[in-house]
């Protein structure tokens, strides 16, 4: 593209991907991943569940509707870079206020188009997701290598302590945040559920979802004790989404495992591996993942089947379930785990994105399931 550097993409087995650079202009190392979705690369690149990653698109076509700063789904760019096909050089949108080049540009991070991602995609489906390296200032094949093969490995690697929040906060912003905002109207008075939210990595659309169903949701650093978090008094607890390998989270698992019981629990993504390990299970990395808002997912107890949005790279070993903790949800590309429910203790999780954002929203239930355990809760206490 006019005006913008030859770039080098290299893996570590050696092998080069060759394209044009875009965004901020440098280096950069990560785990490289693809996202099979057709859009939403800005809630794509801001969610912090991809912290330290390599974000392939597989839609060919990316950055056509420009970038609006309402659709990010956290203060900043998380993904280490995005790699594309092709770049459109033309935004046409009525929403957006910058072109993708521009706003990661802005932002620090970098880019590579032009890049063959059919068979790197290929590629990375058949040896598995591994470590890579960009540049766009110096791509030297060898000097990118020697890079990927320092940078960290995603196995052992706690990133939730990295994206978290560092203080409490309140979060009042329901599914009516593009609405004109009534100052008047006490919002908290309306709102009977207290939630804990865990900060993992928590996505913006999570916190909407919880309080357009009457909840108060307080968020809380991710190493918070279960102590302090019963000491808020919560009808429910949630486990957010979030980055990097889930047993290595040894902190957030133990404050789990002091909050079973004590009140209703929900877990998405990484909550929902905490929360099995929590319970006494294992998880695994997978290998190369499951990133797209069209990964099909079987609810067991009904036999539906829901279209869902996925980020995660590791996954919940059913065989090391413990008794009366029972698969809820199945991947129906290759049958892993993607829900898991514990009724004595008043718990469940999916491994999958029922807030979307991008995706489909085909599991909002799982929403309103949380809001009548919280309920239920309270009409027993």
């Amino acid at each position: 593209m006019k005006n913008f550097p030859p770039a080098l993409l290299v893996l570590e087995d050696g092998t080069q991907w060759t394209g044009v650079g875009f965004g901020a202009i440098g280096d950069t190392t990560g785990e490289i991943v693809f996202n099979t979705s057709i859009t939403g690369y800005q809630e794509i690149l801001t969610d912090p569940s991809y912290h330290g990653q390599l974000i392939t698109m597989t839609m060919p076509h990316i950055g056509n509707y420009g970038v609006a700063p309402e659709d990010d789904e956290s203060d900043r760019v998380w993904a280490a870079a995005l790699i594309v096909r092709s770049l459109s050089p033309v935004v046409s949108n009525w929403r957006a206020n910058q072109s993708l080049p521009d706003y990661l540009a802005e932002r620090g991070v970098v880019g590579i188009t032009d890049v063959n991602t059919r068979a790197l995609v290929r590629h990375i489906r058949t040896h598995g997701a591994m470590r890579a390296a960009i540049s766009s200032s110096d791509p030297d094949p060898e000097r990118l290598l020697a890079l990927a093969r320092r940078s960290r490995d995603m196995n052992g690697l706690d990133l939730a302590i990295e994206v978290s929040c560092d203080t409490p906060y309140e979060w009042t912003e329901g599914q009516d945040w593009w609405q004109p905002k009534n100052e008047s109207v006490d919002t908290f008075g309306e709102r009977p559920y207290h939630v804990v939210a865990y900060d993992y990595g928590i996505k913006r659309n999570i916190l909407r979802l919880l309080a357009s169903r009457g909840c108060r949701v307080t968020v809380v650093p991710a190493d918070t004790s279960a102590d302090e978090v019963l000491a808020m008094h919560p009808d429910g607890i949630f486990l957010s989404n979030g980055p990097g390998d889930p047993a290595a989270v040894t902190y957030a698992i133990e404050n789990v495992r002091a909050l079973l019981n004590k009140k209703p629990i929900f877990g998405i993504c990484l909550g929902h591996q905490i929360l099995a390990l929590a319970l006494g299970a294992k998880t695994y990395k997978l290998k190369f993942g499951h990133r797209g808002g069209n990964q099909p997912v079987k609810v067991i107890e009904t036999g539906s089947v829901q279209i869902s949005s996925h980020n995660h790279g590791f996954a919940v070993d059913t065989k090391t379930l413990p008794e009366g903790v029972t698969m809820s949800h199945v991947n129906l590309n290759d049958n892993c785990c993607e829900g898991i429910v514990a009724p004595q203790y008043n718990a469940y999780a999916v491994q999958y994105h029922p807030e979307s954002s991008p995706g489909p929203h085909d599991s909002d239930e799982l929403f309103d399931k949380f809001i009548v355990m919280m309920k239920e809760e309270k009409i027993t206490a």
